[in-house]
């Protein structure tokens, strides 16, 4: 069997190259991670993943326990059988999701960057506006509401580490609790020691049982405070864990998110990866991987495809909006010298013609180019790392976006 490693071979001052060898494959790092959250990623099969050169996957244990519900997905001989991926898989906690539905009825459609529980009163419990109780957090766990029926449900430390083993995943998230914007110093830190006790149970539940090949990861919090960050960090790295993420309430701005990183990263060992949560725009990977991170997972790409929004290297923003009046009569596939499959063999003109008559064809080969894309960055920012040529790399992208010479989306 497989042992859980990682290796790093190359670096370019904090940028780092590196090899993660799991049960179910290897992983070159820097590496980006679609978004599987129900088992799947949006509009596309295993196939298409592997044949756009996908290493990972990330999967959500909140929307996997709800729908079908873990014992289900076990008797099908585990989660990459039913899903048909035979690569690695790592599972988030869902504790951004458990604690979401503290604000999603108060708060809902506001631009709050991490909805959670700040209406949690003084017994642990936040509502909507009615005064029911949608989560309710204790020293064990959390108790919450399921959206889809009602139904209670609780989330314990242990728990989420006997999810991961019954699934069958790679790398298993501990359970975390998030923090918003509104939480202040006191009521993050009260938050983030919580997290550590709950981390804590994770590693003994984890390490009380034979590995069978997994690993766990720990994830630390803090909010944008900067002594808070230190704090996780430091806390977090002391603990047997096999890598690190980073999650929580990151800030307003990119600036204030990079601040994060430089609060965290200081504190981690250099001999195990670190994981970003919720980072997937291309300006981002790049600031990311300059600090040094290993993996990192985001909705983005699958999501805007879905609006019609396809990654470009000369678009602003690096985005070409297809349903631009300019592309009506346009025969160029979105990037000439693209190797995925809708750039190889459909133009501007077709595919958003497909958009606009709301072919269920559209967002799948949106969601196609935008992956091939991560994945193609992701190989060149790996090969520029080796070849100690990253920052050059950055600068001339950067530069490229700065031309917008692209019709602006």
């Amino acid at each position: 069997m497989k042992k859980f490693s990682f290796e790093i071979l190359a670096e370019e001052d904090q940028t780092r190259l590196g090899r993660l060898e799991t049960l179910h494959g290897t992983i070159e790092t820097p590496a980006f991670v679609p978004v599987a959250t129900q088992g799947t990623v949006k509009s596309l099969s295993g196939a298409d993943l592997s044949t756009i050169g996908t290493q990972v996957l990330i999967t959500n244990a909140y929307h996997l326990h709800l729908q079908p519900g873990e014992e289900i997905i076990s008797r099908m001989g585990g989660l990459h059988r039913f899903m048909g991926w035979e690569g690695p898989i790592m599972m988030d906690s869902g504790g951004y999701q458990v604690f979401s539905l503290g604000m999603g009825k108060k708060y809902g459609g506001s631009k709050i960057h991490s909805p959670v529980s700040k209406l949690r009163d003084q017994d642990g419990q936040c509502g909507s506006k009615k005064g029911k109780s949608l989560v309710t957090v204790t020293e064990e766990g959390v108790d919450f509401t399921s959206y889809r029926d009602g139904s209670m449900h609780r989330f314990t430390p242990e728990y989420i580490v006997q999810t991961g083993r019954s699934l069958g995943v790679d790398m298993i998230m501990v359970l975390d609790e998030c923090t918003s914007p509104l939480h202040n110093h006191r009521e993050t830190e009260v938050s983030m020691e919580r997290t550590h006790r709950w981390a804590i149970k994770a590693l003994a539940e984890f390490y009380g049982h034979p590995s069978n090949g997994q690993s766990l990861f720990g994830i630390i919090q803090g909010g944008a405070y900067p002594d808070l960050r230190e704090k996780s960090a430091r806390f977090i790295a002391r603990q047997p864990f096999h890598g690190f993420a980073i999650g929580g309430y990151l800030g307003q701005s990119k600036k204030e998110m990079s601040q994060v990183l430089q609060w965290t990263l200081p504190y981690l060992p250099q001999d195990k990866p670190r994981h970003f949560l919720g980072i997937g725009l291309v300006e981002d990977v790049f600031e990311m991987v300059s600090q040094g991170i290993d993996l990192f997972d985001c909705i983005a790409p699958t999501r805007l495809a879905s609006t019609g929004t396809f990654f470009t290297r000369k678009g602003r923003r690096f985005r070409l909006r297809i349903l631009n009046e300019a592309f009506k009569n346009d025969p160029r596939p979105v990037e000439a010298d693209c190797g995925c499959y809708a750039c190889r063999h459909h133009s501007r003109a077709y595919l958003r013609h497909l958009f606009l008559a709301r072919e269920p064809l559209a967002p799948v080969l949106a969601g196609l180019h935008n992956l091939y894309f991560m994945e193609s960055l992701m190989k060149e920012i790996r090969e520029a790392i080796r070849e100690g040529n990253f920052k050059s790399l950055r600068e001339a992208w950067m530069a490229t976006e700065r031309s917008k010479i692209e019709t602006p989306s």
